[in-house]
């Protein structure tokens, strides 16, 4: 299993940016990355993905459009930019990592993914 470690959250007003990001303890080049997130009260909800390849990006329709998702494979990271932050942003972050080469929905399934990152808060204030 490849650990990994979320960070880069915070408090920031309504819309404000932040950029999340996810280290993984080896090489991740093989593995699908996904961002998930879990409100108070909710479950947990995808938000992003990217393929091992980084030829495929997903994206909830949610965040379509304000949020993006990036890899650097040299660096055993994977990003999520996030612009134009709302209240209902507001959740726990997750990232997670799947290994394979799928390029498809199955991306959009926390239940696909092996490995999670412990979580990072952002709480974005109206």
């Amino acid at each position: 299993q490849v650990q990994l470690v979320d960070s880069g959250g915070g408090l920031v007003q309504a819309g404000g940016s932040l950029r999340l990001s996810c280290i993984a303890s080896r090489r991740t080049v093989m593995y699908a990355m996904g961002w998930f997130r879990q409100a108070p009260g909710k479950e947990r909800e995808f938000v992003a993905a990217i393929s091992w390849n980084g030829d495929s990006r997903y994206y909830a329709d949610s965040v379509k459009g304000r949020f993006t998702i990036s890899r650097e494979n040299a660096e055993n990271t994977v990003y999520l930019g996030m612009n134009s932050l709302k209240p209902e942003d507001t959740a726990v972050y997750y990232c997670a990592a799947r290994y394979g080469t799928d390029q498809d929905m199955i991306l959009m399934d926390p239940r696909s993914y092996g490995s999670w990152g412990q979580g990072t808060h952002v709480t974005v204030s109206s």
